[in-house]
């Protein structure tokens, strides 16, 4: 392990009490996850949270405003919506949702993901299934194929991660995040069932980055797929089964604690 900048007597003891503070209901009322939150059926919060995540960069009220507006041009019932839309349904033109993602992109992701739900059994089949890939970062980069394997709008290709061309998935990762670990603390969800927690990686940003270097469980100054690697190793070592719940002790410390 790398020197730590900042010395903590006991890391893990550290980190276990930090996630377990920010892992509760209370993170939700200013956090992407509160979109899904307002939804019950499991396809709905599926889709949503996907959607959610996918424009999941920069100042998150802009984020929370911008999805309820993809979810209100969805009726609000985004599952019904992407499985029975008409092409009437789609509104064609290039302006802005949330930054670069426009309108072009969402209905390009509309179209993709009711072929994911319809042909290839959801987006949970494709990213449990071992035919693509060994781990589940080379198996979000299989889902890019899958999900772009329509015509599409070169542009929107930027929206997903590709992790074997040195993404680090942060947005990808937290959305794995929220499907697979359990709601008993009531902010992620557990909707998903084919999938370990062990398996997850950190969704690595600016907060959780930074952190993870102050306290010496990273080494690397990019934010990219071989950082997360690292960084998975180091917190599998004090968590094997749930690593992921870490996030929300770097994510805290970096974005509440000005750590």
């Amino acid at each position: 392990m790398v020197k730590l900048k900042i010395k903590i007597p006991n890391l893990k003891e550290f980190l276990d009490e930090k996630a377990s503070k920010y892992e509760s209901p209370s993170f939700i009322k200013d956090d992407p996850i509160l979109i899904p939150h307002q939804f019950t059926n499991e396809r709905d919060i599926e889709i949503s949270a996907f959607i959610t995540s996918i424009i999941s960069w920069g100042n998150r009220k802009s984020i929370i405003k911008s999805s309820r507006n993809i979810m209100n041009y969805m009726d609000n019932s985004p599952y019904d919506f992407i499985m029975n839309h008409s092409k009437e349904d789609l509104i064609e033109t290039n302006k802005s949702i949330h930054r670069t993602f426009n309108m072009i992109d969402l209905n390009y992701f509309i179209i993709s993901l009711k072929n994911i739900y319809k042909n290839h059994g959801g987006i949970e089949d494709i990213i449990y299934d071992k035919k693509n890939g060994s781990n589940i970062q080379e198996r979000i980069s299989s889902f890019k194929k899958i999900f772009f394997s329509l015509k599409h709008p070169e542009r929107s290709k930027k929206h997903l991660p590709s992790p074997i061309d040195g993404s680090s998935a942060k947005r990808f990762n937290m959305f794995l995040r929220w499907m697979v670990r359990s709601n008993e603390k009531g902010v992620d969800f557990g909707i998903w069932k084919k999938i370990r927690k062990s398996e997850l990686s950190i969704p690595l940003d600016i907060h959780t980055g930074r952190v993870a270097r102050e306290l010496g469980l990273l080494s690397r100054n990019q934010n990219d797929s071989k950082s997360v690697k690292e960084i998975d190793l180091k917190l599998r070592e004090m968590d094997h089964i749930d690593p992921v719940k870490y996030d929300f002790a770097l994510f805290g410390l970096g974005a509440h604690e000005k750590f």
